[in-house]
């Protein structure tokens, strides 16, 4: 007999987006998804301990300083600044290439992705040696939103591309012009890939070193930096670091008050046969804006590398590893730190879609909490607790892909994530129908379904792994480099010629990987990204 319990529980585990129709999460994903968590909140434990033996009084003079309000000014004005802009550049870029008659959009679409190959610091050497005097806050606000802008495109475009577009036949018979249907229909169905966009944007900016320092401008990062490498000030530089995570926590308790009211739920999309709004006049200008776009951000670092070649300059520098041996560690350490964050995020992914409750999202805050952290903070709280409990780690290859693992677990969690939250749970219902235990219904149903986003999950890391710059100055092995150090090594000595060929290596070893992510994200449903 079918009772009305029953009922409402069939439809709680048919709704992805509320708690499970079990009552009791699998053991076995709650032990490891508490493990993966514990283990990334070792640079928090590092912080904490280092503000404790600074005492409280001392914390309160290093936090109460001029200088901290002046670093909290440039993080805040920014962060504010560049997510701003990513939002609106990001959205419209996917509404030009999704939702109009723009000729050549699949090019453009993949062109529109390759900035998320480039390292930021690359980006800026490129900027500031083609205009020396690029610098403070305008500079960084133009380098960081070229950089960071497919952060919000990519998950934006796929939420257009697979939303449900009746709804605009709608708006559009009722009298409703393009602008105004965009507005009023379009965007909000795209809201949870906005916010979630921004988010990461936000969180990369807070831990933002490399395109900071070449751009000469002041933030937590290049002041923790400068506090730990040249003042040796542990203290000092932990206190600083205590107002990044303070931040962080900020910018997450924002996001969620932006997706809570009227919260799209995920579900299977209904695209329709494409509604598609004609440019007219405005198709040149929107071509020519969108291929300047492409250009400042990939094409003016591209020239300088070229330039920088081909110029006579020499270095002073000793005589450097090989370029093929750089490229065969930056592949070998950041392929390592993939696989471990994509592994690591599996079931903290499968919690937070199936078994959606308060301890759950909180661990899923904390996991995300880790992408505001300076590279150099993760790096220096491992040297700590390897020094203490693992000396033989110290220096080591395994200790700088933990660190990788890390700093970009949250990339591999949205990416998994997303996938998951395209599995049908009515085969998980059929799989547990059949006497399955949960642990066997995610090896053998879930696992298999969310293969395309493990991938994904993979080569963002991978890709973003492999131009990763402070965390790998701490620890890179003695007598090993990667590309990112040995390009940084050479700008730092102004060898332009001899890092030329360093930075194109980079370009090269992250736009396949970059190629390939925006393909899986043509594939996600709406919304998948942003919840």
């Amino acid at each position: 007999m079918v009772t009305g319990t029953t009922v409402a529980r069939r439809a709680r585990w048919l709704n992805p987006t509320r708690k499970s129709a079990d009552p009791r999460m699998p053991l076995a994903l709650v032990v490891l998804s508490v493990a993966v968590v514990a283990g990334l909140m070792l640079p928090l434990a590092f912080l904490v301990l280092q503000a404790a033996q600074a005492g409280g009084g001392q914390l309160s003079q290093l936090l109460l300083r001029q200088l901290t309000l002046t670093l909290l000014l440039n993080t805040v004005k920014l962060v504010v600044v560049v997510t701003a802009a990513c939002a609106v550049i990001g959205t419209a870029a996917a509404w030009a290439t999704e939702r109009t008659s723009l000729p050549g959009r699949r090019v453009l679409a993949t062109l529109l992705v390759l900035p998320v190959a480039v390292p930021d610091f690359v980006i800026a050497w490129g900027w500031v040696s083609l205009f020396p005097s690029l610098s403070g806050l305008p500079g960084a606000a133009l380098v960081l939103t070229l950089g960071l802008y497919p952060l919000v495109y990519l998950p934006v475009a796929a939420s257009f591309r697979r939303a449900d577009t009746a709804q605009e036949y709608v708006a559009r018979s009722l009298g409703k012009g393009p602008w105004s249907t965009f507005m009023s229909v379009t965007l909000p169905q795209a809201r949870l890939a906005v916010t979630g966009g921004c988010l990461l944007v936000a969180l990369y900016l807070l831990a933002e070193y490399g395109a900071f320092s070449v751009l000469r401008y002041q933030t937590f990062t290049t002041e923790i930096f400068a506090e730990f490498q040249q003042g040796f000030d542990a203290p000092a530089a932990a206190a600083l670091s205590l107002v990044v995570v303070a931040l962080g926590v900020v910018v997450l308790v924002a996001e969620v008050a932006a997706t809570r009211p009227g919260r799209t739920v995920l579900g299977r999309p209904r695209p329709q046969a494409g509604v598609r709004v004609g440019l007219g006049r405005a198709t040149a200008p929107v071509v020519a804006a969108l291929g300047a776009l492409v250009v400042l951000a990939v094409g003016v670092p591209a020239a300088m590398i070229v330039y920088w070649a081909g110029s006579g300059q020499r270095t002073t520098l000793p005589a450097a590893q090989s370029l093929a041996g750089a490229a065969w560690h930056t592949a070998l350490y950041s392929a390592s730190a993939a696989a471990v964050a994509t592994v690591a995020a599996l079931p903290v992914a499968v919690l937070a879609v199936r078994y959606r409750r308060a301890p759950v999202v909180v661990m899923e805050r904390a996991a995300l909490l880790v992408e505001a952290l300076p590279g150099l903070v993760v790096a220096l709280a491992l040297v700590y607790f390897a020094a203490r409990y693992a000396p033989l780690a110290y220096q080591s290859g395994p200790l700088l892909v933990m660190a990788y693992a890390i700093m970009f677990f949250p990339l591999a969690l949205v990416a998994v994530r997303a996938s998951m939250a395209r599995v049908p749970a009515e085969l998980e219902m059929v799989g547990r129908s059949l006497g399955r235990r949960p642990l066997s219904v995610v090896l053998r149903v879930t696992l298999p379904l969310v293969m395309p986003g493990l991938l994904a999950s993979f080569l963002l890391v991978f890709m973003t792994a492999a131009t990763e710059l402070p965390a790998t100055l701490v620890l890179v092995p003695t007598g090993v480099q990667t590309l990112a150090t040995q390009f940084w090594a050479y700008t730092g000595d102004f060898s332009y010629r001899a890092a030329a060929p360093f930075a194109a290596a980079m370009l090269v070893v992250a736009v396949v990987p970059s190629y390939l992510l925006g393909r899986w994200f043509d594939r996600l449903p709406s919304g998948a990204v942003g919840r």
